[in-house]
């Protein structure tokens, strides 16, 4: 009995793994087929450009002001519980949207499912958190945010199939139903979802929301994932679009090299882990700013390619150096933020990444608009954003953070 106790709890943090990277998957892939639908739903409800980027962008408002309260629910009820209620609610509303009949009503549905799925971020990495160890929570926690990618790469692959098939609402049901399966599976691997020693009044936050709000490190963070954030949630609305209508490129052709960005961002998120802890341990913010650096480099070579070959080359490198810096952010992060309060933490750092998720499919759709169908200016806000990510990663103080790490590595 006491040897299968410990195989199980050496099993539980690989079993978690596995299923909050599972999960994230479909939160993509349910993510992205509203863009991968948007031309389809632009033709059924009959939408100008400018609406077509406030549908994408809906999502993203309430997703990224949840961000904040659903780390707080995460610290105050537990990351389990939290994971469940988000991806039920999420799966549900991905459902509710193919059976949306006008623009006003999918708006409300999308708004809606940023509520479901807003406290899942910042539940799923504390729960990666509490079940590793603290050398081993950065490269478990960059590891993890390569599923984003992995979603964003399967998702075309998945869904563009579905929607030729069988039309676009129906592949939001059938995602829908994908998601409530998982959590039934999700529940019954992992139970006790709660401990049953544990009372409420022990999974309350130790650390006031206040103090965490006001602290600088924490906003720092959020200025350079903003940053970061700004770059693919731009490209990943707009880029199949900029492809059909400026380059007049028939997406069925190239298909094969629709993934690409997004598998070399997983590379490079995974890399990153590895790389901060065995060659980077007290430079952590060197590595974030040269890789933000390489990042505006490679984003301004593609601004100014004229074939397609290297705007897809040039949009592979940015993918994957963006991805070195944003995971090496949430990377440092995971061994900065107190245990207590990870969860409001890491939710306010999030609300960076989705505040840019929800404004830059919309800045964009506005400045191809104004500037007669050209995306040049477009590329340039992208360009302009992967530089502030790079100056203010310069500005991280190392010294605090060593005294950071030294602390949480004595508790």
């Amino acid at each position: 009995m006491i040897m299968d106790q410990i195989m199980d709890q050496k099993k539980k943090p690989k079993v978690t793994f596995i299923l909050i990277y599972i999960a994230f998957i479909i939160c993509f892939i349910d993510r992205s087929a509203i863009n991968i639908a948007l031309s389809y739903i632009g033709t059924e409800f009959h939408l100008s450009t400018t609406q077509l980027g406030i549908v994408s962008s809906a999502f993203f408002f309430s997703y990224a002001f949840m961000q904040i309260p659903g780390g707080w629910l995460t610290d105050k009820f537990g990351s389990k519980l939290t994971v469940i209620i988000a991806i039920t609610m999420w799966s549900i509303f991905t459902i509710t949207t193919g059976f949306a009949w006008s623009l006003a009503s999918l708006l409300v549905i999308r708004v809606l499912f940023g509520i479901g799925e807003g406290a899942f971020p910042s539940a799923s990495l504390k729960q990666i958190a509490e079940e590793f160890t603290y050398k081993s929570r950065s490269q478990a926690t960059s590891a993890i945010v390569s599923s984003n990618y992995a979603g964003a790469a399967i998702a075309p692959v998945l869904i563009a199939p579905i929607i030729a098939t069988f039309g676009w609402k129906n592949a939001f049901h059938l995602m829908g139903i994908l998601g409530l399966v998982f959590v039934v599976v999700y529940f019954c691997l992992l139970r006790p979802i709660r401990k049953q020693n544990q009372t409420l009044a022990e999974t309350t936050q130790k650390v006031p929301l206040r103090a965490v709000i006001f602290d600088k490190m924490i906003w720092q963070f959020v200025i350079v994932v903003f940053g970061l954030s700004v770059i693919t949630k731009g490209l990943d609305s707009w880029m199949p679009t900029y492809l059909l209508q400026v380059r007049h490129i028939n997406l069925a052709g190239i298909a094969w090299m629709v993934p690409l960005p997004s598998v070399a961002a997983g590379v490079g998120a995974i890399l990153s882990g590895y790389l901060m802890v065995h060659f980077f341990v007290g430079r952590e913010k060197w590595f974030i700013a040269l890789a933000s650096l390489l990042t505006t480099v490679f984003m301004f070579g593609m601004y100014h390619s004229t074939e397609l070959t290297w705007v897809i080359s040039f949009e592979i490198l940015t993918y994957f150096f963006k991805s070195m810096a944003f995971s090496g952010c949430f990377a440092l992060f995971a061994q900065l933020a107190s245990r207590e309060s990870y969860g409001s933490s890491v939710g306010i750092v999030n609300f960076g990444g989705q505040l840019a998720g929800f404004l830059a499919p919309i800045l964009i759709g506005i400045l191809v608009e104004q500037f007669g169908g050209s995306y040049s200016v477009a590329f340039l806000f992208l360009v302009a954003a992967a530089a502030v990510s790079f100056i203010v990663a310069l500005t991280f103080n190392t010294k605090k953070m060593a005294e950071s790490k030294k602390d949480a590595e004595i508790n």
